[in-house]
């Protein structure tokens, strides 16, 4: 049985979680907060952590990019996607206004991961002008503040699975603001993961440019060009370590063993850069119900 970290019971990541595993036995160790995602497989509770990297509304998560660049060494096993699948949560009772309807003046606060809140703006702005948010480190958290606090007329964003494990009320289903709302989550751990099979592989690289030298990244990127290697992904990042000094986060659609990668990768070292593999892993982009 492996034992995976990850944020709370009835977060979307639990849920992409549930997903990506399906009928696996597996030993879930709940954290409330990423880092300790992180820690539990740098300390050897558990051998895989779940992470969401990135969104397509809100693009990447910063914070967890950080930590897997910065305060971990930990490489990438596997990636997937899940919708982030938004509801407004709370108790019915207290938002019921004449004939049964939802009465949103009565909602005073909303609590939600900060990027759920933004995934629904739309939503607030139309609906909650007056209310104020406040975020915590998960979407279960918040749910969990709300089950709480009853007669407070707070309302958290979730999911229905975070509704139902707190006995709260779905007061408005599938509030984001675009239907393709997409997470994509990374597997990080030291072994390879293997249960599943992809025809589909990715790899991704940290690449760090000379400071003296003019055109670096105009070189680096050339030398994944001409050999035709699609980029699926690059951006930047401060390194931390001085003012203007950023690292490339690079996402390769080709396995690190493949034939022109290890060649691509050599030029770029060659011309003072260095680059650092986050890990060369299966791929399950597709999402299937």
């Amino acid at each position: 049985m492996k034992t995976i970290a990850v944020l709370p019971a009835g977060s979307v990541s639990d849920e992409a979680a549930r997903y990506f595993f399906g009928g696996e036995q597996i030993d879930w160790k709940y954290h409330r907060l990423i880092s300790d995602v992180f820690l539990s497989t740098v300390n050897g509770i558990s051998e895989y952590s779940i992470i969401p990297i990135e969104n397509t509304i809100e693009g990447s998560v910063s914070l967890h990019m950080d930590w897997l660049v910065h305060e971990v060494d930990i490489p990438i096993q596997a990636e997937w996607v899940y919708p982030s699948i938004q509801n407004l949560i709370g108790r019915q009772a207290e938002a019921q206004g004449a004939e049964g309807a939802v009465d949103y003046s009565k909602i005073t606060k909303v609590i939600s991961h900060p990027v759920a809140i933004a995934q629904c703006l739309q939503f607030l702005r139309t609906n909650l002008p007056h209310a104020v948010t406040e975020h915590v480190s998960s979407t279960a958290e918040g749910v969990r503040i709300v089950q709480n606090n009853p007669n407070a007329g707070w309302a958290a964003i979730g999911t229905k699975t975070a509704a139902a494990n707190e006995k709260l009320d779905v007061i408005a289903s599938e509030i984001t603001d675009h239907d393709n709302n997409y997470t994509r989550f990374l597997l990080v751990g030291s072994e390879p993961y293997t249960a599943r099979q992809s025809d589909k592989f990715k790899t991704s690289i940290l690449v760090t440019l000379p400071e003296d030298y003019p055109g670096a990244l105009h070189q680096v990127l050339a030398a994944f060009a001409w050999r035709k290697i699609n980029l699926s992904r690059i951006e930047s990042r401060p390194t931390k370590k001085k003012l203007g000094n950023y690292y490339f986060f690079i996402d390769i659609d080709m396995a690190l063993d493949t034939v022109l990668l290890p060649s691509a990768l050599q030029e770029i070292e060659a011309i003072g850069c260095q680059v650092r593999v986050l890990g060369s892993y299966p791929s399950f982009i597709e999402f299937k119900k």
